[in-house]
């Protein structure tokens, strides 16, 4: 079981960067077959990077070994009972990555964090607290990890966000999804909120969705 992340670039001289976390149980191989729904046009030049989770015994899920960006220790319909320490640590990790590629000479505002569930937990978290403002958020079936109050996000509020969420998702219910907004929206963001008629997965629609999403922010 290889730890390295899975890349796919659309041209040798990318000058954007899409980070996609994967969630709980799953790893860097679930989302590249994803790319060629997102319907993007030839002319941008993205490299996509999926890393993995560490594996690491998951309590909710009986102390089973598997992917998971922080131990979850107990679900409710309302939230999460998480592991605060694992979840900085895959935020800082997934902070290293960008930072990597600023040093590489791409821009904080053509790197953008997409993530499914877990992962878009830790996209959240990363995004909202990088030092510089990046490119956008994409939040896929998530929600916030922690309160806001707690994390005191320093991304500027005008930072693009994007959230997608299955009407019918039992696994991260619709109000953890609009919770998450509402703080969002509290603190001054703005986020985009689509429902699609899923349950806790993603579909062409959603996926068409975020291309355009994309397109758009890699275009202004």
């Amino acid at each position: 079981m290889s730890d390295m992340p899975i890349i796919v670039d659309t041209a040798a001289d990318f000058d954007s960067v899409v980070i996609w976390m994967h969630g709980l149980g799953a790893d860097g191989s679930d989302f590249p077959p994803a790319i060629p729904y997102l319907s993007l046009p030839e002319s941008l030049k993205i490299r996509f990077m999926f890393p993995n989770a560490p594996v690491r015994p998951v309590t909710i899920n009986g102390g089973f070994e598997m992917r998971s960006w922080y131990d979850i220790l107990s679900m409710e319909a309302g939230g999460r009972e998480i592991n605060a320490q694992q979840l900085q640590q895959s935020v800082a990790q997934v902070q290293r990555l960008i930072d990597d590629y600023i040093e590489q000479g791409i821009a904080a505002q053509r790197i953008f964090l997409v993530g499914f569930s877990q992962g878009g937990a830790v996209a959240y978290e990363a995004g909202l607290t990088y030092p510089q403002a990046l490119g956008g958020i994409v939040a896929m079936s998530t929600y916030l990890p922690r309160s806001l109050d707690e994390v005191a996000p320093v991304a500027p509020t005008a930072l693009p966000i994007l959230t997608l969420h299955g009407e019918y998702d039992d696994v991260v219910s619709i109000a953890m999804g609009e919770a998450a907004k509402q703080q969002l929206n509290t603190h001054g963001y703005a986020p985009q909120w689509h429902v699609y008629p899923m349950a806790h997965e993603v579909s062409l629609v959603s996926l068409e969705t975020l291309g355009q999403w994309l397109q758009l922010q890699m275009m202004k």
